[in-house]
């Protein structure tokens, strides 16, 4: 994926996040359907952060899942039941983002719960660096209750037919978005696009459907331009 665009897009936005001032952590929320690309994006993004010698954290929602039988609780197939029960919000902002608010106690955890064995399996507890940088990927990462916890965020934009086909790459599912099996996904993403808008809210919007080829939403700041 190291193209120049993507090098470049990298370099760019690191270079925004580290302009910020900020005498604790930053918290940086990387968004976007699943499938858009969130946690290689978030890889990548730290390993050029850190080359610019800043300490990263990295977390990812997906260690912050609520138990089977509250995600499902709505019904299997109930997208309504994915936009809203999926997360354990509460426990993302008591256990990662409130102790590295401004003000925090600066000990955190990356991690709470693992889905796949439907258990709490709790992180270490660790202290955080002044002037670290958390980078939080995930889906649904600007609903109103996490908005105020960023001091900058990302939004990965990718069309459906693009992210379902690398999600049944990843995942072995149909790559159809119209399939009955991705339906809950699919139509509890759109619930959340129309809901909360989350390329209105966040601070930089990226076009990441060419993956070796990403480019920045109507941002001329960040410098990048849209690869022709």
């Amino acid at each position: 994926m190291s193209s120049p665009y993507r090098i470049a897009l990298l370099g760019r936005t690191a270079e925004a996040i580290l302009s910020m001032p900020s005498a604790g952590v930053l918290r940086v929320a990387i968004d976007g359907v699943d499938g858009a690309g969130k946690t290689v994006f978030a890889d990548e993004l730290a390993e050029v952060i850190e080359g610019m010698g800043r300490t990263t954290i990295r977390a990812s929602v997906d260690s912050f899942h609520n138990p089977r039988a509250v995600r499902y609780r709505r019904g299997a197939r109930s997208p309504r039941g994915f936009f809203l029960d999926s997360y354990n919000y509460s426990r993302l902002r008591t256990l990662l983002l409130d102790p590295l608010a401004p003000g925090g106690s600066g000990r955190y955890r990356v991690a709470m719960f693992d889905h796949r064995s439907d258990s709490e399996r709790f992180s270490s507890e660790l202290q955080a660096p002044p002037g670290s940088i958390l980078l939080l990927d995930g889906i649904f990462l600007h609903r109103p209750e996490l908005r105020s916890c960023w001091d900058y965020s990302i939004f990965l934009r990718v069309g459906f037919h693009r992210s379902i086909a690398r999600c049944a790459g990843r995942d072995g599912c149909s790559a159809d978005p119209l399939a009955a099996e991705n339906r809950r996904y699919v139509v509890g993403q759109q619930l959340y696009l129309r809901s909360c808008a989350p390329e209105r809210c966040a601070t930089l919007v990226i076009d990441n459907n060419d993956l070796s080829a990403p480019w920045v939403v109507g941002d001329e700041c960040v410098g990048t331009v849209r690869p022709r």
